[in-house]
C-alpha cells in the first residue's frame, strides 16, 4: 500500500491545483475531504467501504452551525451593508474635507480617516475600496492629485477593514485558533490605526516635498465658516462614532458578547439609516441577501476545511509538515519570518478567507514549540493580509477600484500607486514585532496579564 503521508501530500496538492484554476474553494474542500477519507478509512481485509467519513462531514456541519462565535459574522456583515447603503460616507467625507483643509495632502487623509472610520463598521474590502472609489477618488483626481496617489490611498484605506475591529477576519481567525475574539479586538485596535496613521504621515510628507502630487484644497472650496464645519461634523461623524464605540465598549469591556453587541450593531445600523431618511425595503432586502450570501461561503468554508483538515491528519499529512519544519532547526524569528512570507505569496491568488481557514491552521499547531503567541501570530497575519489586496498581480482592491474608475486611469498606475503602501505595511509588521507592547499594552490593560 501507497504510504499514508504520501497520499496526504497528494491531497493537499490536488487542493492547490483546483482552487488555482478556479474550482469553488468549499466545495473542493468537502469532495477532496470525502473521496480521500473513503481511503483513510478503508480497511483493506474488509470487502466494503467504510462510511464514516460521511458521519464526519455531517457532523462538522453541525459543529460549524452551532458555533456560536461564527453568529456575530452575519450580524456584523449586515450592519456593514446596512451602513454602507444608507450613504453615511458622503457627508462625512465631505465634513472631514473640510475640517482637514489647511493639512498637506487634506483630500488623500480626509480620505484615509474615512476608511478607517468606515472599517470600524464593516469589513468588507469591496465595500469600502468602491464606496470611497466612487466618493473620494474622483474629487482627488479633479483636484490634481496623481493617479498613483490617489489610486494608492483608496485601495490601502480600503483594506484597513482586515484588521480594524470588529474585523470579521479577526472572528474567523479566534474561531480556528481557539482564541478570544475580545482578546484579539482589544491587540488589534492600536496596531490597526497605527496603519491608518502611517499611511497619512506618508501622504502628508509627499505633499509636502512634492506638492505638484497632491495639490492644497482651493480657497473657494475651503471658505466655509467653522461653525458650520462643526455642525456637519457633529452630524455625520458623531452617530456613526456613538454606535461603533458602543459595540466596541460593549465587547472589550464584558459588557455583551461579540454575538450580542453585533445585533446592537446591526440594529444601530436600522436606526441611523432611519435617523438619515435612507431606509427602504430595498436596501434592507438587498443587505440581508448580501448577508446570508456571504455568511453562508464563510460557513460552508468552515465545515470543507474541518472535513479537509480530518482526513490530512488522519492520513499523518499534519505530522510530516510539522517534522519537516522542525527538522529545519529554525529559530523564532526565523520560523515567523518564513510563515508570514508563505502567508504573503499566497495572498497573490487566493482571499483571506481561504488563507485563514485552509492554510494558517498548518502553522497553529508549530506556535507552541517556537514560544510564539497566538495573538502576536494573529495580528501580523491580519496586517500582513493587507498586502494580499495591494500587491500585484492578484490585487483585489486594485481590480475593486479599476471597475468603477475613469477609462484613462491603467490597472498599472493602479499598482504602481499600491507600492509604497505595500512597503508600509512591511514596515508596520517590523515595528509590531519588535515593539510588541503595541499589541499587548491594551489587552493587559483591560484584561491584566
Amino acid at each position: 500500500m501507497i504510504d499514508p503521508g504520501v497520499i496526504a501530500l497528494v491531497m493537499l496538492g490536488i487542493l492547490v491545483f483546483a482552487i488555482m484554476i478556479g474550482f469553488p474553494v468549499a466545495f473542493t474542500l468537502m469532495a477532496l475531504g470525502v473521496g480521500f477519507g473513503y481511503y483513510a478509512y478503508f480497511l483493506p481485509h474488509q470487502a466494503f467501504f467504510d462510511n464514516r467519513v460521511f458521519y464526519l462531514l455531517t457532523q462538522n456541519t453541525f459543529t460549524v452551525m452551532n458555533n456560536d462565535v461564527l453568529v456575530a459574522i452575519p450580524l456584523f456583515l449586515l450592519m456593514g451593508y446596512l451602513v454602507e447603503r444608507a450613504n453615511l460616507l458622503d457627508n462625512l467625507f465631505a465634513s472631514l474635507q473640510l475640517a482637514l483643509k489647511r493639512v498637506p495632502a487634506s483630500l488623500a487623509v480626509a480620505t484615509l480617516i474615512t476608511c478607517a472610520l468606515f472599517a470600524t463598521a464593516t469589513g468588507i474590502v469591496g465595500a469600502v475600496v468602491t464606496l470611497m472609489g466612487l466618493l473620494a477618488f474622483p474629487q482627488m483626481l479633479k483636484a490634481g492629485y496623481d493617479v498613483r496617489l490617489a489610486s494608492g490611498v483608496v485601495c490601502a484605506g480600503g483594506c484597513l477593514g482586515i484588521l480594524i475591529p470588529p474585523s470579521i477576519m479577526l472572528i474567523v481567525y479566534a474561531a480556528m485558533a481557539g482564541m478570544s475574539v475580545v482578546q484579539l479586538y482589544a491587540a488589534a485596535i492600536v496596531p490597526g490605526f497605527m496603519l491608518a496613521g502611517m499611511y497619512c504621515v506618508y501622504v502628508m510628507i509627499l505633499a509636502m516635498t512634492k506638492p505638484q502630487l497632491a495639490p492644497p484644497l482651493p480657497k473657494e472650496r475651503g471658505a466655509v465658516p467653522v461653525a458650520q464645519v462643526v455642525v456637519l461634523l457633529f452630524k455625520s461623524f458623531v452617530p456613526l462614532a456613538v454606535m461603533i464605540l458602543a459595540v466596541l465598549g460593549a465587547i472589550m469591556f464584558g459588557l455583551a458578547t461579540p454575538t450580542e453587541a453585533a445585533a446592537i450593531g446591526a440594529f444601530g445600523a436600522i436606526l441611523l439609516a432611519v435617523a438619515y431618511r435612507a431606509f427602504t425595503w430595498g436596501r434592507l432586502k438587498e443587505s440581508v441577501y448580501l448577508t446570508a450570501r456571504t455568511s453562508a461561503m464563510v460557513c460552508f468554508l468552515f465545515v470543507g476545511s474541518a472535513t479537509f483538515a480530518g482526513v490530512f491528519g488522519y492520513l499523518g499529512g499534519q505530522s510530516i509538515i510539522e517534522k519537516f519544519v522542525l527538522g529545519l532547526n529554525m529559530n523564532p524569528i526565523t520560523f515567523l519570518i518564513v510563515a508570514q512570507l508563505i502567508i504573503f505569496l499566497l495572498g497573490w491568488p487566493l482571499e483571506w478567507t481561504e488563507i485563514i481557514i485552509i492554510f494558517v491552521p498548518i502553522f497553529l499547531p508549530l506556535l507552541k514549540h517556537f514560544e510564539i503567541d497566538p495573538l502576536m501570530f494573529g495580528l501580523l497575519v491580519a496586517l500582513n493580509l493587507q498586502t494580499a489586496f495591494l500587491s500585484p498581480p492578484m490585487a483585489m482592491a486594485a481590480y475593486y477600484l479599476k471597475g468603477i474608475a475613469p477609462k484613462h486611469v491603467l490597472l498599472t498606475q493602479i499598482f504602481s500607486g499600491c507600492m509604497p503602501f505595500l512597503y508600509i505595511v512591511l514596515l508596520s509588521m517590523v515595528v509590531v514585532y519588535v515593539f510588541p507592547g503595541i499589541i499587548l499594552w491594551l489587552p493587559r490593560l483591560i484584561y491584566g496579564s
